[in-house]
């Protein structure tokens, strides 16, 4: 135990949100309020944006019911950004905030990009002697976050893929006569982590069963091989169901569609328009009904269909992240290690912020079928016990009854941030 920092507490959310990184935020707040030397529990609105801006709000001053209820209430519940620190008035800003704030301790919620981003501030933090424990909460869909063994989020959202899978298949069971192809768009940027997590729809003892091809970023695309397997699965089903990855790239390492809307502040290309490629393809290639559905949004913030083990450990996070750094621990982010045993167990560790900043994770090429559209059993190994559980999300007149923080907010002491 390290000597006790008194001061106040900050955390906020960044990059796309998840079904679960409220969860961490419920744990964030529930943990804080168990040490005295953590005198108030501020939130930042939108990420560093609202540091930036000033925009600060009392989460202590929110019900333990508000509080509880983040567990079954996706999307950011503090507002989240894309924004990158690039001038270093704007770091300067972020401490001059912190210091009128008197923040001593800063959890940020996010991906790579954000985990660079907390190391940034934390780094600067130190130069000018202002004592601040910074520690990063894992947080993406993607599952692309080095050092960690998965990322909170990830077991929901391929849980809601993998049922998606089973009921669209459902619908094209009682359409097809062997001319109909079914193409579904996932998330994942250029990690097939996501893309993978479809296999989960089928049961070992169902090796015919959908998703009949999964198509990774990790894998160069060739048009020639798609159109071949398709056939071949065509020729023993009335359909076939393809689940492709968004940043689905050829032999040469270019992606097979992107996104018209350009790069975001951190250079990453918006990707989609993978699953429409693979349709035009079916269908003038092959003269069959081809369709395609891009999931959009809806995989990461459907929490009527999320896992409880990743709600659980989303909130473990949360809770580790504050107890890292009232022991004093600063510039890391909390981790997620599987236990050894033949059970899942699943435990926190801490990694460097530095180790985390803008890697990129991928899927193993061992857990890849030779034939490269499907998982074999390492895949399932790993990924099963990340979908077990259901959470349990109220209803009221027939749908989910999602929570709403008051948002009360904290007075501004300082000018207004001039942005370039």
């Amino acid at each position: 135990m390290s000597e006790q920092l008194e001061g106040n507490c900050l955390v906020a959310q960044s990059g796309g949100p998840t079904s679960v990184i409220n969860a961490s935020l419920s744990g964030v707040v529930a943990e804080a309020l168990n040490h005295e030397c953590i005198e108030e529990i501020y939130g930042g609105l939108n990420g560093v944006l609202g540091i930036l801006n000033e925009q600060l709000i009392d989460l202590a001053a929110e019900s333990q019911q508000n509080i509880r209820g983040l567990r079954y209430t996706p999307g950011a519940a503090l507002g989240t950004c894309r924004y990158k620190l690039k001038r270093q008035a704007d770091f300067d800003r972020v401490l001059e905030v912190f210091e009128a704030h008197n923040i001593r301790y800063f959890f940020y919620a996010g991906g790579n990009d954000s985990q660079d981003t907390a190391d940034k501030i934390s780094k600067l933090a130190q130069e000018r002697g202002y004592a601040l424990r910074v520690i990063g909460v894992p947080k993406t869909i993607d599952n692309d976050l080095v050092t960690t063994d998965h990322t909170p989020g990830y077991g929901s959202v391929i849980k809601y893929i993998a049922t998606s899978v089973k009921e669209i298949a459902a619908d094209n069971a009682a359409m097809g006569q062997h001319d109909l192809v079914q193409i579904i768009e996932v998330m994942g940027r250029s990690a097939g982590w996501i893309a993978a997590g479809a296999a989960l729809a089928k049961r070992r003892d169902e090796p015919n069963a959908a998703p009949h091809l999964i198509y990774l970023p990790e894998v160069a695309f060739s048009p020639e091989k798609f159109i071949s397997d398709v056939q071949h699965v065509l020729q023993k089903e009335k359909y076939c169901v393809v689940v492709v990855g968004e940043g689905l790239v050829d032999a040469d390492g270019n992606y097979v569609s992107t996104d018209s809307a350009g790069a975001d502040d951190f250079g990453h290309s918006q990707l989609g328009g993978a699953g429409e490629y693979l349709r035009a393809l079916a269908e003038e290639s092959l003269q069959v009904k081809a369709r395609s559905v891009k999931l959009g949004m809806a995989q990461r913030a459907a929490v009527h269909c999320s896992s409880q083990a990743d709600n659980d450990e989303a909130y473990l996070a949360g809770q580790a992240a504050v107890e890292a750094a009232v022991d004093g621990q600063t510039d890391k982010m909390v981790t997620l290690v599987r236990g050894e045993g033949d059970s899942y167990t699943c435990e926190t560790g801490l990694a460097d912020l530095s180790e985390i900043a803008n890697g990129v994770k991928k899927l193993p090429e061992s857990w890849i079928n030779e034939d490269g559209v499907s998982m074999n059993y390492n895949f399932y190994k790993y990924a099963l016990p990340l979908i077990q559980g259901e959470v349990q999300v109220p209803y009221e007149n027939g749908v989910p009854a999602l929570v709403q923080l008051k948002m009360e907010k904290v007075d501004r002491k300082l000018a207004a941030h001039i942005f370039e």
